[in-house]
């Protein structure tokens, strides 16, 4: 009901757009889903200003921005928006619905560089054994779960959508399907796939009675498919934990063990080229800012042990 709402309040073009993605672009649900809230937002903006979203004049695209930075929009959040409505003008001006494009002269907002959240070597390890210490949820298949999803350095929409026909027999390695639809090789620690084995049959038993029965290889204590939402919440359950025991104050996220794994890849002298193979990166860009991790944890050993520091 909601997700009509908003679709009501889209301009025609907007809604032509978000079609477009979905079916000729192919993102994900989670990027459509993002740029329905932004072009929502800027359409309703449009609109009290008397004016459709694809008449928007560069003046009035600076003054939206404007808007949303009084309204205290966390830097990320406006840029992101701010990408949403440059994707939805370059639309327009490719079919030809305006001649022009106002969004082009526009400059990203300030923020400030943070490195991603990830765990060093001993943490991941200690980490992936407290579902075997907390005795709650379902500790073989999270067990499985973090060290396939840190292993393989997967995203958590790529984990909720493996199936065990995208699995080599003996799990070493499976095909996962990216951004963009883009379908890449994956593999699998020796000990991700001891701890997969370990969880197969007590997933068979759960689907025994589940209907219909599913083929992905992670599911619930139900016997359904897991979410990504699903997902977050199980990692965000000993996220806690592992706070609470370390003292470390890491916010541990699914993403994080994606984080972890290419940090850890970098420090043990991996080529950036292949890991941004290994991790489906587009831009090599992206790959080269866990680079700069090593970097500025030696900075911070550096600060806490030298006495002159």
């Amino acid at each position: 009901m909601e997700q009509e709402q908003q679709t009501e309040q889209l301009s025609e073009k907007s809604r032509e757009y978000l079609e477009y993605l979905a079916n000729v672009r192919h993102v994900s649900k989670q990027t459509l889903r993002a740029y329905s809230n932004d072009l929502t937002h800027f359409s309703a903006y449009c609109a009290a200003r008397g004016i459709a979203a694809e008449q928007a004049s560069l003046h009035d695209v600076q003054h939206f921005m404007t808007e949303l930075a009084r309204d205290d929009l966390a830097p990320s959040s406006v840029n992101r928006t701010l990408s949403s409505i440059r994707g939805f003008f370059r639309f327009l001006a490719r079919f030809n619905y305006r001649a022009d494009d106002p969004s082009t002269s526009l400059r990203n907002v300030k923020q400030p560089k943070t490195l991603p959240s990830f765990l060093w070597e001993p943490e991941m390890a200690e980490f992936a054994e407290l579902p075997s210490r907390a005795a709650k949820l379902w500790a073989e298949r999270d067990t499985a779960l973090i060290l396939a999803m840190y292993s393989a350095g997967v995203r958590v929409s790529e984990l909720v959508s493996l199936f065990l026909k995208n699995c080599a027999p003996d799990f070493t390695s499976a095909r996962v399907i990216g951004k963009g639809d883009k379908e890449r090789e994956v593999y699998f620690s020796d000990e991700a796939r001891e701890a997969i084995f370990m969880y197969l049959p007590l997933r068979a038993e759960k689907l025994i009675k589940a209907s219909p029965p599913t083929d992905a290889l992670f599911i619930s204590l139900r016997g359904k498919p897991l979410s990504v939402p699903g997902v977050r919440w199980i990692i965000a359950q000993y996220s806690q934990q592992f706070a609470v025991q370390t003292g470390l104050g890491k916010n541990i996220h699914p993403h994080s063990l994606r984080h972890s794994f290419a940090t850890h890849l970098v420090n043990a002298g991996c080529d950036v080229r292949v890991i941004q193979e290994l991790l489906g990166h587009v831009s090599i860009s992206t790959t080269a800012r866990y680079a700069h991790v090593n970097v500025e944890h030696l900075k911070d050993v550096y600060e806490k042990s030298h006495p002159h520091a």
